[in-house]
């Protein structure tokens, strides 16, 4: 119809653009505009790195559950109780060819002398936890030296988690009596074990008898020099 004004819009996007260009047709007249797209901020939750008795003070009195993510030899050396156990690694157990020698070369030096098991990462750890905790659960998250906890910490932070807190030097920090805890040694003393466990008892008693000497040659020489004679 004549003199009627006839009016279209065309709105183009561009999915890897941070733009769009929206072009309004009125009347013969063009006007363009840029739309600016704003891109979608993720609020990323700031881990909480506390000590001992922080970490104790958030499980008693701000509900917090503690979730232990070492591997099994030492969970099973000392945990606290009524915490959660999803490792972070797992015992590597496969079989290529590899993987054995790497296992051979581990177990002859590292878990021999330092009880250390060849291990993987867990690659259902996130799931894992997952299925028994909600992302708005609060979690006190331990391993032995405060290393793995971060780690473990950040891919839970990744996956959505909200609050997590770690001990910043991981359970060899915490004393005896700060939680309680199940299994054959102290929880500052999971992480030991092999042979150096037995190299430092020797050494305390070779120490404890070359002190004992130095103190008899120095106060009973007589003694000590006809002790020496009497030797082949």
């Amino acid at each position: 119809m004549a003199g009627a004004a006839s009016c279209c819009s065309i709105l183009s996007f561009r999915s890897n653009s941070q733009t769009c260009l929206l072009v309004l047709n009125t009347g013969g007249a063009n006007v363009s505009r840029k739309l600016h797209k704003r891109r979608d901020l993720q609020i990323r939750a700031e881990i909480n790195y506390v000590n001992a008795e922080e970490a104790k003070n958030l499980v008693a009195a701000k509900g917090y559950s503690i979730l232990d993510i070492r591997d099994r030899t030492q969970y099973e050396r000392a945990h606290i109780k009524q915490c959660y156990h999803v490792p972070l690694f797992i015992e590597n157990e496969d079989n290529d060819f590899g993987t054995i020698i790497k296992r051979t070369v581990h177990n002859n030096f590292a878990g021999l002398f330092f009880g250390l098991s060849f291990t993987k990462l867990n690659p259902d750890f996130v799931q894992s936890v997952k299925n028994q905790f909600s992302t708005e659960s609060k979690l006190l998250v331990v391993c032995q030296e405060g290393l793995r906890s971060s780690a473990a910490a950040n891919q839970l932070e990744r996956a959505g988690f909200q609050n997590i807190a770690c001990i910043t030097s991981g359970l060899q920090s915490v004393s005896s009596g700060t939680f309680d805890s199940v299994g054959s040694t102290e929880l500052q003393n999971a992480g030991k074990a092999g042979l150096v466990t037995i190299q430092g008892k020797v050494s305390a008693v070779l120490g404890t008898v070359l002190i004992c000497a130095f103190l008899f040659i120095t106060f009973f020489p007589d003694q000590a020099e006809k002790l020496f004679q009497l030797a082949p």
